[in-house]
């Protein structure tokens, strides 16, 4: 198998700032966010296609990205983020002045102590491996950009090391984070994570 390069871009920040949005809230980018996310992108040229969450904060971009670059943008619907359940569109002010055991409860123990109706981890994790792994071999030999969610980029990234889900909330994944995944016959590995922007494909 011909490697194939996928960089995946978490969305800038949405409307309406930071807070838990899962796959239930589609907020837009706002103003900064648009920003964050041209200025990360800005001077790479060498992606042969767009592959991109169905919801509107990746969604939008990906579309305008690939309509400026002429590049064909696929909507890849397992790549849409993790659900929060009763955390969706809460701050974190918000669900520490609410349950502050039950917030730190999550982060020591994500795979178990998951927010009420909030979507299963492992399950989570399994349908954007499979997506990740889909696409690799949908598009061998190809460099790919993927606009995504923190719960994804943090989910390939454990993917590629091979780290179980329990580990994923240690990532901090900010907004317009870029990562990159060599993917070929001996699986993925990471190639390159960068909170800012990263250098070309060697």
């Amino acid at each position: 198998m011909t490697d194939t390069w996928i960089d995946l871009i978490r969305h800038g920040e949405p409307e309406g700032g930071p807070r838990y949005r899962g796959h239930a809230i589609d907020d837009p980018l706002s103003e900064k966010g648009w920003a964050q996310m041209r200025s990360a992108v800005a001077g790479h040229d060498d992606w042969q296609r767009i592959i991109t969450s169905p919801l509107r904060r990746c969604r939008d971009f990906a579309t305008e990205l690939a309509t400026r670059r002429g590049l064909p943008v696929h909507v890849e619907h397992d790549l849409r983020e993790v659900g929060f359940g009763a955390w969706e569109g809460k701050t974190k002010a918000e669900l520490i002045a609410e349950d502050a055991d039950g917030f730190h409860a999550f982060y020591r123990d994500p795979v178990n102590a998951r927010p009420a109706g909030a979507e299963a981890l492992d399950a989570f994790t399994r349908r954007v491996a499979t997506s990740i792994d889909r696409i690799a071999v949908a598009y061998t030999g190809e460099h790919l950009l993927v606009v995504a969610h923190a719960g994804v980029l943090r989910t390939a990234l454990a993917h590629a090391i091979c780290a179980p889900p329990s580990c994923m909330y240690h990532i901090n994944i900010k907004n317009a984070a870029l990562l990159r995944l060599r993917c070929g016959t001996d699986g993925h590995a990471l190639e390159e994570l960068n909170n800012g922007t990263f250098s070309h494909t060697a």
